[in-house]
């Protein structure tokens, strides 16, 4: 089986910054021959509010022939507690009103792969249980299918015992918790997004993947964090041996947010050091 894996395109009506990006890669992924699109969040520039960011960008998705699976990123929906725009009810409710569902599982062949909403990890509220019960309830049902995970945000940056990273990764205590399911099953694949840097490695028997970002890099506005600065998306083959591409697809503009800050996330300028996208 063969996923293509896309991931922060930052689409908008109204910002139309990064749009320009969409037209090469739409065409890459119609001549790819992959079975299944997985968009792995910050579909929109500003979807947590506007309902016209999502409505336009899952037009833009439409265009895509080959099925697509996707979950949110925080400017889809929000973000941790005490943010700019923390989740709440009305965004999810506007996200899977307008998206569709925020965690899902989908069997192909002798695979499950599970998108999840890592924007729900942090709060220690029903929501987050629930989703956290319903994965559980996928893991152990699963048979023999072996198992690929998406979601927007990485388990860790640096290290896998690494502290509370704040913006960029999930929360300690839920890591602690996804690693434990991990453990317990055959999960062979962590395809994420969210950082704007691309990487590949692995966590014990598991592959790890930021998939190469849609819409934009960053240059001096946060630290460099492990891989490289690339426009593109990640080809997933799933077979026997699960193995993965990373690719600069032709015709992208590889732009800078900072450059553009102060028109796309202005409320980010002011603390760019710390948390540039939020």
């Amino acid at each position: 089986m063969k996923i293509i894996q896309i991931t922060d395109t930052h689409l908008s009506p109204n910002k139309p910054h990064f749009n320009g990006n969409w037209e090469p890669l739409a065409k890459w992924i119609e001549a790819s021959g992959a079975d299944l699109v997985v968009h792995t969040g910050d579909l929109s520039v500003d979807g947590a509010d506007k309902d016209e960011d999502l409505i336009f960008s899952m037009d833009l998705m439409r265009q895509v022939s080959v099925p697509m699976l996707i979950v949110p990123g925080n400017h889809d929906v929000g973000h941790l507690p005490g943010s700019y725009q923390p989740v709440n009810p009305e965004r999810l409710d506007r996200w899977r009103r307008l998206v569709g569902p925020d965690y899902w599982a989908k069997d192909i062949g002798n695979w499950r792969l599970i998108g999840l909403n890592s924007l729900l990890m942090g709060f220690e509220d029903v929501e987050e249980q629930k989703q956290f019960d319903w994965l559980q309830e996928k893991l152990e049902s699963r048979g023999e299918r072996r198992i690929a995970l998406f979601a927007h945000k990485p388990l860790f940056v640096d290290a896998p015992d690494e502290g509370d990273t704040g913006y960029w990764s999930v929360r300690p205590a839920q890591r602690r918790r996804l690693y434990d399911l991990i453990a317990a099953h055959d999960v062979a694949l962590f395809g994420s997004g969210h950082l704007h840097w691309t990487w590949e490695g692995r966590f014990n028997d598991t592959n790890l993947v930021w998939a190469p970002p849609g819409a934009f890099i960053l240059d001096k506005m946060e630290r460099e964090m492990p891989g490289e600065r690339l426009i593109g998306a990640a080809i997933h083959e799933l077979g026997e041996v699960v193995s993965t591409e990373l690719v600069a697809v032709p015709g992208m503009t590889a732009y800078f947010l900072d450059d553009v800050v102060m028109e796309v996330y202005p409320q980010a300028a002011p603390k760019a050091k710390k948390e540039p996208a939020e």
